[in-house]
């Protein structure tokens, strides 16, 4: 089975020298996670387009493929195809006929051919007969060049045709790794798990920094939707996760600051921290969540107080944006339902907050504050891997991981469903019930509490935090299955 990879458009613009970097750059992302599902996978091209081909066509892994496909940065779409030596008009005609004659009935559809090379036919040529002898011999509508409900796409390549069957959506942007690193800090809220996802989709590898207010099962939260993100859409590049226990400046900041100065305070310390992580980590700038006018903390006069502790770059992806459009690309990227079952922590909540801070006037609090507590704060941040991110937690909740499950357990498969779609989940008997990670917070405390659970997901990682997680909440009836573990 072959996929046609097209560019993102912006790539196709650059200079020659920046468009075969971004391209050699998505060929290496590619491989890094396609090798994850074929280990044989081949990947091609160095100009208009990127090849994948692989030698399997079990459908299972042919989906896996698509999924991944469609999100990888730097992607404009992809196409499955079917791979043909050009013979004749006719051949491609009878070609278009076994691909398309059950997907054209009752359905208007147009032929749509693109060639390169030298023959002694034209596009055109081949979009009459080819669309001629469709609507003669299948049993579709008709055809409808304007608006078709059927497209049938035909590439041509010198003495080889592809023969679209399958048409995907990419994701955009550029190839992750083209851009510099950057150290986002990420709450798990809406706005900055959305505005983690457009740094990366916009080529750059993103690190994630978070700042414990006082929860460990916000911490463990976080650390779920940071590695979704990561896993999803980053995965071809490894990253860190770094964690600054903010307790000790939180409880200065409450006891003795004006309580009008406490949020943009607050974040000044947390750009502090991040400034001076971020330097040692060698990121290039610092991305934030904020959007203009949102929060009282995210007025302009704020943000300009907020950003003069930092001679860092900050990034702020989402600074037009409003609520909704940004609560709308969650919903699009999966982290919604994570968003909405994340526990909230706010430690720091001003009655009267400012919405025109004056950098006298903080420095003045802030002459208050004593500074060694930031500092010990950043001396005591964690700094683990993102794919290895539960071994952080470990020491704290141990989990119980199964290698094979005993009678009477029940499996819970707590994996996307697009996932579970894909791979379908089951084992002979036993009793398999599948509850989304994002709804397993809320669903758990409904099920029989006298039964034993094991959460399973593909890598172990999700259904370990959960678990951990579940656990905190005084659930003790719960575990983890992992074929893999030994």
């Amino acid at each position: 089975m072959k996929f046609i990879i097209k560019l993102f458009p912006e790539i196709t613009i650059k200079s020659a020298p920046v468009r075969k970097r971004f391209i050699k750059m998505l060929r290496q992302n590619l491989r890094t996670i396609l090798k994850r599902v074929d280990e044989d996978i081949d990947v091609s091209g160095t100009w208009d387009y990127v090849e994948v081909t692989t030698s399997h066509n079990d459908e299972i892994l042919i989906a896996e493929i698509s999924d991944h496909l469609s999100h990888i940065p730097g992607i404009a779409y992809w196409l499955q195809v079917a791979e043909h030596k050009l013979i004749s008009l006719d051949d491609i005609l009878e070609k278009a006929l076994e691909a398309h004659a059950d997907s054209l009935e009752g359905k208007t559809f147009c032929v749509r051919c693109n060639r390169h090379g030298k023959h002694d036919f034209q596009s055109i040529d081949v979009e009459r007969f080819v669309g001629g002898g469709l609507n003669q011999q299948s049993k579709a509508k008709g055809v409808s060049l304007k608006d078709p409900e059927v497209t049938v796409r035909i590439d041509i390549k010198h003495d080889r045709y592809f023969m679209t069957q399958k048409r995907g959506e990419g994701l955009g942007g550029y190839p992750l790794g083209s851009q510099e690193p950057v150290l986002s800090l990420i709450s798990g809220g809406f706005d900055s798990t959305v505005s983690s996802f457009l740094t990366m989709k916009r080529g750059i590898r993103t690190h994630f920094c978070f700042f414990n207010l006082g929860g460990h099962a916000h911490e463990l939260a976080v650390k779920e939707v940071a590695f979704y993100l990561w896993n999803r859409f980053g995965a071809s590049h490894r990253v860190k996760f770094v964690t600054i226990p903010f307790e000790g400046v939180v409880e200065e900041i409450l006891t003795k600051v004006d309580n009008s100065q406490m949020g943009v305070i607050l974040k000044r310390m947390m750009l502090r921290a991040a400034t001076k992580v971020g330097e040692e980590m060698k990121m290039s700038a610092l991305v934030t969540g904020e959007a203009i006018g949102q929060v009282s903390s995210q007025t302009l006069p704020n943000l300009a107080v907020i950003d003069s502790v930092t001679d860092a770059l900050v990034l702020r992806p989402l600074i037009t944006m409003d609520k909704q459009a940004i609560i709308d690309i969650s919903i699009d990227i999966g982290t919604e339902e994570f968003v909405r079952n994340i526990p909230e922590y706010c430690a720091v909540i001003s009655k009267n907050p400012t919405t025109r801070a004056k950098e006298d006037r903080v420095a003045h609090e802030e002459s208050k504050f004593d500074f060694d507590v930031l500092e010990q704060a950043i001396t005591d941040r964690r700094m683990v891997s993102i794919h290895d991110i539960i071994a952080d937690d470990l020491s704290r909740e141990e989990v119980e991981v199964y290698s094979e499950v005993p009678q009477g357990e029940v499996i819970i498969d707590i994996r996307h469903h697009t996932e579970q779609e894909i791979k379908p989940f089951s084992m002979p008997d036993r009793e398999v019930i599948e509850i989304p990670f994002y709804r397993l917070r809320s669903h758990f405390p409904e099920l029989d509490k006298t039964r034993h659970y094991l959460l399973y997901c593909e890598k172990g990682v999700m259904s370990q935090l959960h678990a951990m997680h579940l656990r905190e909440e005084g659930h003790n009836n719960v575990g983890v299955y992992s074929p893999a573990e030994k």
